[in-house]
């Protein structure tokens, strides 16, 4: 008999599930970078990867469907809960939008939200290179942030928040990123 732990570590329901809720391939592939992203810290903390991973993937699966702040991620949580994923599952994602008044306080927590953005933004970076991850560096990256034109949706603050909150001085918690992406460039459209 499955558990809702259980559930929050099954990948293949999890793609099903974001698969069914997103249509937008850019979307599906923020979603993945993100649960690469994770899968590596949990990696590197000795957390639970599987788990830490298929929060990542799904942290967004609700975007396309509540497309306001008003909405995401509330309007996803309850679906969440509905299909038995877990409270502390489910409570992650609500933590990785500031405005839902979800505080932060466990690692996994932390290091969703220091990847949702940072994510989405190495990811426009590497589509204005040639090589796009290959070789990408964090002073590269470092410096299209401060070009607030370039992927102006994506929050600065965000990400030097994010960097904080796990501990890690921004270059490094870039270099990680990268270094975690790189070799899913292919499938991630770069």
């Amino acid at each position: 008999m499955s558990t809702p732990d259980d559930l929050a570590r099954d990948r293949a329901s999890a793609q099903a599930l974001l698969e069914d809720w997103i249509a937008n391939d850019a979307l599906r592939r923020h979603c993945r970078a993100v649960e690469i992203a994770m899968r590596a810290y949990a990696a590197e903390c000795g957390e639970d990867v599987d788990a830490w991973g298929v929060v990542g993937l799904l942290h967004d699966f609700d975007w396309e469907r509540h497309p306001t702040l008003e909405q995401h991620p509330s309007a996803g949580e309850p679906v969440l809960a509905q299909l038995g994923y877990p409270a502390w599952f489910r409570r992650a994602i609500l933590s990785h939008a500031n405005h839902t008044g979800v505080a932060r306080e466990t690692a996994l927590e932390h290091h969703l939200f220091a990847c949702d953005e940072l994510a989405g933004f190495i990811h426009a970076c590497a589509l204005m290179r040639p090589d796009k991850l290959m070789g990408m560096e964090p002073k590269s990256v470092k410096k299209k942030l401060k070009d607030k034109r370039f992927a102006a949706n994506v929050s600065r603050e965000d990400i030097t928040d994010g960097a904080d909150e796990i501990g890690r001085p921004l270059d490094d918690h870039i270099a990680f990123m990268i270094a975690a992406l790189t070799p899913h460039a292919a499938e991630l459209g770069l």
